[in-house]
């Protein structure tokens, strides 16, 4: 791989006036300030709508787009939206998303705006040609039309025009304000990175649509469930809750949903990040009954197969593995055989021995080396809950030579720089030097995640000439 770096940073964290991040002006300044730093990369999270705890990893669509990112001020200059209707959602705080106004108030607006437009045949056209956005936005308005009730709970399927109507207007401003970020990255030489959530929520349109596709009983809810088993995240394992697929089912029909999901990332995004890439070689299957994921047990994946189904639906793009949590020699296997570079994470290299592949002096040139994930504490808070002896150590190997811990941050991630990983990411919060009040996700914890944002001023406040030396000085642009 060419040697490059690049920050993790969701649109949900992005700086602006109307309680969360998203596709406005703010996100064309994120990207001049990266092209400044000299950074290549932009990596983010599923674009996904996000469950009842914020999360985009248990989304109603593998496909659609989160309505909350669509620019109001983009809407506003469409003339889509009054002075009075625009100014009714701005934001009370600018440090965290406003979620529970969001969940209130923003599909209303949107609504409003769907029913100002003229060009309806420009929404209509780009919904007949992708067939899974339509899904969705039939299944929310039938969703809507049954108050709220999960699918199987549907008394009837009927549903409002107006409605539907509001969900393609969604989507199409939601692809269309993205595409134009988008070219707007490229053209400044920066690429972006998307996530691929391995799985999907049961009350989804993909489950409602494809139901022959997942592990369900004749009541249609699943027989089991997906998780993960006890690590070094939660001693209980987590369980996630999603329906499982059935792999025999896929093949039958050559992976169909897989291709098209990959295909349609592809088109979105330069690369592409497969979350929990181990469940493709096996996956850990928890009862639907069971209480905690430690009644689970391994089953196995499609492994190859699909592997190749994804290779030809997305051609050149750079694929990543999420190759991290319980790691066999089968999985160490699959990656390698794959061709895809895996993940190594800075605050996972002094809980193992000198062998493990998170030690920056193990990288080799084709893994993407992260200083922390998003499911991560960031690096300052990292250091602040090690135990000494650990902490003094690790320092002392990224050769910080000062007493003061609190300082060591830098070290680390000139450590990074320098280390012969192909793809150095690191996320926002590493860049400022904040602490755990600013983590945006706690693995296994229900509330308080997905919250963090970033303010204009704080971003100002990054040195970007100290970026773009480390980034000269280790060859990285």
């Amino acid at each position: 791989m060419n040697r490059k770096s690049g920050v993790l940073m969701h649109i949900s964290s992005l700086f602006g006036d109307y309680s969360i991040g998203g596709f406005g002006s703010e996100a064309r300044y994120f990207i001049d300030f990266l092209a400044d730093c000299g950074y290549s990369y932009w990596q983010v999270l599923p674009f996904c709508p996000s469950d009842e705890c914020n999360s985009p990893y248990k989304s109603p669509s593998a496909f659609a787009g989160n309505p909350y990112f669509i620019s109001l001020e983009s809407l506003y200059k469409k003339g889509l939206l009054t002075d009075k209707e625009i100014s009714s959602q701005k934001q009370s705080t600018p440090y965290v998303c406003e979620y529970e106004r969001l969940y209130n108030e923003r599909l209303a607006i949107l609504k409003i705006a769907s029913g100002r437009v003229a060009d309806i045949e420009k929404i209509e056209a780009f919904i007949s040609q992708n067939p899974y956005i339509e899904n969705f936005c039939r299944f929310m308005a039938i969703k809507t039309s049954n108050n709220g009730k999960t699918w199987q709970e549907w008394e009837s399927e009927n549903y409002d025009d107006g409605d539907f109507f509001m969900w393609k207007f969604i989507q199409y401003e939601f692809f269309t304000q993205w595409s134009e970020i988008k070219k707007y990255a490229n053209e400044k030489g920066i690429q972006i990175i998307g996530d691929v959530p391995i799985y999907v929520d049961l009350d989804s349109s993909d489950v409602w649509a494809d139901k022959h596709l997942f592990k369900l009983d004749e009541k249609n809810m699943p027989v089991s469930v997906a998780g993960v088993p006890p690590d070094y995240f939660a001693a209980d394992g987590q369980l996630w809750g999603n329906p499982i697929y059935d792999w025999k089912a896929m093949e039958k029909e050559n992976f169909r949903w897989w291709r098209d999901r990959i295909a349609f990332m592809a088109k979105m995004f330069d690369g592409i990040r497969i979350d929990h890439f181990r469940a493709i070689e096996s996956f850990w299957e928890v009862p639907a009954q069971a209480e905690t994921a430690k009644e689970g047990s391994m089953s196995k994946g499609p492994g190859l197969k699909l592997i190749d189904a994804i290779k030809e639906s997305c051609k050149d793009t750079l694929i990543i593995a999420e190759d991290l949590g319980f790691i066999t020699e089968d999985v160490v296997r699959l990656v390698k055989e794959s061709g895809f570079p895996g993940m190594r994470v800075f605050q996972f290299a002094f809980v193992g021995d000198k062998n493990s592949p998170h030690l920056p002096h193990n990288y080799n040139n084709h893994c993407i080396a992260y200083t922390g994930t998003h499911d991560n504490n960031t690096l300052l808070g990292y250091l602040w809950e090690l135990d000494e002896g650990t902490r003094r150590y690790m320092l002392k190997y990224c050769g910080h030579q000062s007493t003061n811990w609190e300082s060591g941050c830098d070290a680390i991630i000139r450590t990074m720089f320098a280390s012969h990983a192909g793809l150095v990411i690191m996320p926002i919060q590493d860049l400022l030097g904040y602490g755990s009040d600013t983590r945006l996700n706690t693995p296994g914890k229900a509330e308080g995640n997905w919250g963090y944002r970033i303010t204009k001023e704080q971003l100002d406040s990054i040195d970007k000439a100290k970026f773009r030396r480390l980034n000269e000085l280790y060859s990285r642009i």
